[in-house]
């Protein structure tokens, strides 16, 4: 399984603050950060106040006193401006995770979707260049490429937003990244934990929509591995994506309870049958590094290097695309097993 484990990454006296903080990734990435680097200080930034008193509680239990004195948590919402930028007063880096990523609930309340994810990005980028935060990475999604739903689409506004974001900098000096990767294994909301839930109840089938459907695959302290990784290599307006397996959802289905049959309930509405992460019009601008592919910002106006043969970097062939149907690595069995066991999911 690839590991994407950060060089020479210095966190220390930083203060970080990530948005969406106390989601699957929020609470793994500050756990990651605070067990492995010496930060000065970890901010927690979401607007619901139970997960956040949950979140507080689950880390006394887990946690020695000296690390949890430096954690800070944020009541706020990323489409109140003012708030985050108060918030982000004295801030170095920001982990941009807040988003409604439900994509059924995205088709039937579209302008929620639209407040949060794209109002939200601008908000972030302007309360990142008014406190002169250093780097800024952003989570993206498959979905974003070649959007078919309402939830990819305003995903690819955010994408746009962060990559423009480098352009408005100027002296302020501000960096802006985003990290593209597909479905985490045993998060909350994932096929994974609702399978396991029906296998519990005693279901002989497992619902699948497709039986032609593939999904990347990643779990998520690979994620979080991904994200400190990409702080290291950016260098403003890049868009990451991981190497990861594929696996088919009948193969998901098997792996997972071997006897199991599988019960076709239909596609969803704008559910895709293959995720892809760098469609063929990104291709000219994108570059294949040996553990990921880096799309390169179409148009910039600030001094950056592109990433090039002195990094291991080579660019793709015309018409490249990166799918989880046309992968050449796929998750056996085993491998699955091995990441459930791995996340504990």
């Amino acid at each position: 399984m690839t590991g994407f484990a950060p060089d020479n990454l210095d966190l220390d006296g930083k203060v970080i603050l990530v948005t969406g903080g106390t989601g699957s990734f929020g609470k793994r990435f500050v756990d990651s950060v605070l067990t492995r680097y010496a930060p000065r200080k970890v901010i927690v930034y979401s607007r619901d106040e139970l997960k956040q008193s949950e979140m507080q509680q689950e880390m006394r239990e887990r946690l020695p006193a000296e690390l949890l004195s430096k954690m800070r948590f944020f009541l706020g919402d990323v489409r109140d401006r003012s708030r985050l930028t108060l918030a982000l007063r004295g801030v170095d880096i920001v982990i941009h995770a807040a988003a409604l990523k439900q994509v059924p609930a995205a088709e039937y309340n579209p302008s929620e979707c639209i407040q949060t994810n794209i109002i939200g990005a601008e908000n972030v980028v302007w309360a990142s260049l008014s406190n002169h935060v250093k780097q800024v990475v952003a989570l993206s999604t498959d979905k974003a490429c070649n959007p078919v739903n309402l939830y990819g689409a305003t995903k690819l506004a955010s994408d746009k937003t962060f990559v423009a974001a480098n352009n408005l900098s100027g002296d302020i000096g501000t960096r802006f990244a985003v990290v593209r990767y597909g479905t985490v294994v045993g998060s909350r909301g994932s096929v994974v934990p609702l399978f396991r839930r029906l296998l519990a109840q005693g279901a002989t089938e497992l619902p699948v929509t497709d039986p032609r459907m593939t999904r990347f695959w990643i779990t998520l302290d690979q994620g979080v591995d991904f994200v400190l990784s990409s702080l290291t290599l950016m260098r403003g307006g890049e868009i990451f994506v991981p190497k990861i397996p594929s696996m088919s959802m009948p193969d998901l289905v098997h792996a997972m309870s071997p006897g199991a049959g599988i019960k076709v309930v239909g596609i969803r509405p704008g559910e895709k049958l293959h995720e892809i992460m760098v469609g063929a019009d990104d291709a000219r601008q994108t570059v294949e590094l040996d553990d990921r592919y880096v799309i390169e910002p179409a148009f910039v106006e600030y001094t950056r290097t592109p990433f090039g043969s002195a990094d291991g970097g080579r660019p793709v062939a015309e018409g490249f695309s990166y799918a989880s149907d046309n992968n050449d690595d796929w998750l056996s069995a085993e491998g699955l097993m091995a990441m459930l066991d791995e996340t504990g999911s």
